[in-house]
């Protein structure tokens, strides 16, 4: 099986070669890697080019959502890949070493698995936090959300993904939200129950904005609500609103 690692990169320069050289370092060598950028405005493309063994992608048009651009990135980015499992990346995070190998031989091993999970170790300012699970006051109906560079999809099945899962009228919903309630309800996936993806949390990405519990935190959780209950109904499913559901909406007529 051939990887294609797809990379989404905003004025992150700082942290590409890291980044690249996650991959270049993999234990399962049958890689290629396409690399993505949005119209960065600091050095990303300098610092990108000195990668011979990387596909450029330079893109000159954004909205002005994050979220919507991300997913723009990784769809074009996918139609040029060769790979049969597309790893998601972002560019300020990156793999353990033999997270690829793992990975793969997942899929080898369950012909009927479509989307693998796994966890990540979370670097911030304080600390690393290799995270397996998160406590959480309130029983979601998504579990734990797995970041973005997290993810890994084969290739085939990703248009029907995509198909699922876009709605640009929810501009605070990330892929990684998107992905994970698809799979949760109507997919095959795995979570593989290791630490192997390098997560930053850093004061100019979307985990800064949304504190847990802030006013932003409150408002995307109502959004993710809205998303998902959209979705259920699309696609002709039953569940009943629980309390994590009642409560959002009652915070939020008040801020």
């Amino acid at each position: 099986m051939k990887a294609s690692v797809v990379i989404a990169n905003y004025n992150n320069a700082q942290f590409i070669r890291d980044c690249i050289n996650s991959i270049n370092s993999q234990t399962y060598k049958n890689i290629e890697i396409i690399f993505f950028d949005d119209n960065s405005k600091d050095n990303s493309i300098e610092v990108i080019e000195k990668f011979e063994n990387v596909k450029i992608i330079k893109n000159k048009a954004q909205t002005k959502f994050g979220s919507l651009n991300q997913i723009n990135a990784f769809r074009k980015a996918i139609d040029l890949s060769t790979g049969d499992i597309i790893f998601l990346l972002d560019s300020d995070d990156y793999f353990v070493n033999n997270k690829i190998e793992k990975v793969v031989n997942l899929f080898l091993k369950d012909q009927n698995k479509k989307i693998i999970f796994d966890f990540p170790i979370i670097l911030n300012k304080e600390k690393q936090i290799n995270q397996k699970k998160e406590i959480k006051i309130f029983n979601t109906y998504w579990g734990y959300i797995h970041p973005t560079s997290c993810i890994s999809i084969k290739k085939d099945h990703l248009n029907k993904v995509f198909n699922f899962t876009l709605n640009d009228s929810y501009t605070n919903i990330w892929f990684d939200l998107r992905v994970l309630i698809f799979s949760k309800y109507l997919d095959n996936y795995n979570v593989i129950e290791e630490n192997l993806t390098y997560y930053r949390q850093t004061e100019s990405n979307v985990s800064s904005k949304f504190k847990k519990y802030s006013i932003n935190w409150w408002k995307r959780r109502n959004e993710a609500h809205d998303y998902f209950f959209e979705f259920i109904e699309k696609n002709n499913l039953k569940i009943k609103k629980n309390f994590d559901f009642y409560i959002t909406k009652i915070i939020n007529k008040f801020i």
